[in-house]
């Protein structure tokens, strides 16, 4: 049986809860690590992710040819966030320290662990085309060696060391309900013991209480997660900016990340702030092979696809795959539309089409060379041609008249001018038939192309549509996807919880998404991609430390 008195508690087993159990059990202190899920689920959200990681003038960048600054990173990321409330104090500190971090040691740090890279650097969220604002200026996404798994493995075996140990109690199947306060201090926490469930990681697990519990520490950490896979939260705090509700979304984040573990921090005395930010896709597809309601997974496309409305019009400039998330949203949602097509050709899909997710890339997730090296070999990775045959979402045709009978055969709403699909394939075809273009994205596609990270591996040759050597033609249809808190729990640099009047809510702390990954939303109105699994090992590291300091 656990202790009931314990130096500190983490709830919430994802990535940030077990570096800060892990750091905690470093520095030598008695820890109970709490999570409502099964056993199997250790790791969290973090586990299904793609391990990308944003690293700043790292040896990988240099090697291939890229040339970063902390300085560079730093206006991509103050461009991008766009800090304009009195919130986002504490929240431009962290991210300036965040940066620090990623320009420094974060790469040393992870090596120590055992944690490596993959040698080409991805480009993602290339920014709505100036220097200063949104997007990144350099390839900056560093692919984790084992994905989302791999960059869980050392923190959860460190975890299960010490609690073999005897310092660390891991109490799945408890669910806190609340947080005790004692003469004006966090002093522990109460809740539910839930009925085994032997759901497999991603499931929804049963919710029968079997029992009670009351835990005492001298301090306690909040690392529960976000609101993502709560879709009355989301459309709750759905902001006006990014346009009307969306009727439909697909999910991107299992039923576990509900949101409770912010009311609970709410009602002991912490400050939420910046609820109304978050960070959705718009390229999410139907997983044809579902682990949780509403399951979708998100295509990391190259730049090439054409992308269109609902009513087969192009999404104008420089709204291209893989550049401004929340813009094109935004201008999706606002034009009462809750989905959007690619078209693109076999060759493209072989060479762009890559699915979030540590189960989508069995390659890169079990460290498969062999497999790895297929990726460069004709046809698309395994998981993208299974989605093709078996996809809700996919029409795949050798001509262009059955691509527009499959894609009309999808069109539920008969929102869809099939002229003007045949219209806009023909026009930007027509921009193919010279080395210069006054199309923006083909443009880009080329731009692309001059970075050896990009031809060798996420951008295709430019081409016809209508080439019959790049054929087939395929279609895909985009729904909408719910991911990324981007506000939650305001925190000071050492991750304690701020009540209202600016004060530390005494014996509180919180990391990951439930801190806004560090200060109630670091990233500001948008993200950088790599950046929501780093700031889950910078947050979760630093309020691991400060409780250490703590509570010695």
């Amino acid at each position: 049986m656990p202790d009931h008195s314990y130096d500190a508690i983490v709830v919430g087993a994802g990535l940030a809860g077990l570096v800060a159990a892990s750091e905690l059990a470093d520095a030598g202190r008695r820890v109970a690590l709490l999570d409502q899920e099964p056993p199997g689920s250790l790791g969290g959200q973090a586990w299904w992710s793609f391990g990308g990681l944003f690293l700043v003038d790292s040896p990988e960048q240099r090697r291939m040819g890229i040339k970063d600054s902390p300085e560079l990173a730093w206006q991509d990321w103050e461009g991008t966030a766009g800090f304009d409330r009195d919130e986002d104090d504490w929240a431009r500190r962290w991210a300036r320290a965040y940066v620090d971090f990623a320009s420094g040691e974060k790469r040393s740090w992870l090596r120590q662990k055992g944690i490596s890279l993959f040698p080409v650097v991805g480009w993602a969220e290339r920014g709505a085309g100036a220097a200063y604002g949104h997007g990144n200026s350099v390839p900056r996404f560093h692919i984790t060696w084992g994905t989302g798994p791999g960059l869980i493995e050392p923190f959860a075996d460190r975890v299960m060391s010490a609690r073999g140990g005897g310092s660390l109690d891991v109490l799945s199947r408890h669910r806190v309900d609340e947080l005790v306060l004692t003469d004006g201090r966090i002093s522990g926490v109460s809740g539910s013991i839930l009925v085994d469930d032997p759901a497999p990681r991603g499931i929804s697990s049963a919710r029968e209480v079997v029992g009670a519990f009351e835990i005492s520490a001298d301090a306690v950490l909040m690392s529960t997660g976000g609101i993502g896979g709560n879709a009355e939260l989301v459309r709750k705090n759905w902001p006006e900016r990014l346009g009307p509700v969306p009727r439909t979304m697909l999910t991107g984040v299992p039923a576990h990340v509900d949101g409770r573990g912010l009311a609970i921090a709410e009602s002991a005395g912490g400050r939420v702030v910046n609820g109304d930010r978050m960070w959705h896709y718009t390229e999410g597809i139907e997983n044809w092979n579902p682990v949780w309601p509403g399951h979708g997974i998100r295509i990391l496309p190259g730049p090439s696809s054409l992308w269109l409305d609902p009513t087969g019009a192009r999404l104008p400039a420089p709204l291209f795959p893989g550049f401004d998330t929340l813009g094109t949203l935004a201008h999706l949602t606002r034009s009462g539309f809750d989905h959007s097509w690619f078209i693109l050709t076999q060759r493209i899909i072989e060479k762009e089409f890559a699915l979030s997710g540590s189960e989508q890339n069995p390659d890169l997730t079990g460290k498969d060379i062999r497999m790895l090296l297929s990726r460069v070999a004709p046809g698309a990775p395994g998981p993208v041609e299974a989605f093709k045959r078996h996809g809700n979402d996919f029409v795949v045709a050798d001509s262009l008249d059955e691509l527009l009978e499959g894609m009309s055969a999808l069109d539920a709403e008969g929102q869809l001018d099939l002229a003007r699909v045949r219209s806009e394939i023909d026009w930007r075809d027509r921009q193919m038939d010279n080395d210069f273009s006054k199309d923006a994205q083909i443009t880009a596609v080329r731009g692309a192309r001059s970075y050896r990270g990009d031809r060798l591996l996420r951008v295709a040759p430019p081409h016809k549509l209508r080439d019959p050597k790049a054929g087939p033609l395929i279609a895909v249809k985009l729904h909408l996807l719910t991911r990324k808190t981007l506000g939650g729990l305001q925190t000071d640099l050492d991750g304690r919880v701020l009540a209202q009047t600016g004060d530390p809510v005494p014996g509180l702390y919180a990391a990951g998404e439930a801190s806004g990954f560090g200060g109630g939303g670091m990233h500001g109105y948008r993200a950088l991609e790599g950046t929501f699994l780093g700031g889950c090992l910078f947050s979760g590291r630093t309020a691991g430390r400060a409780m250490a300091a703590a509570t010695s």
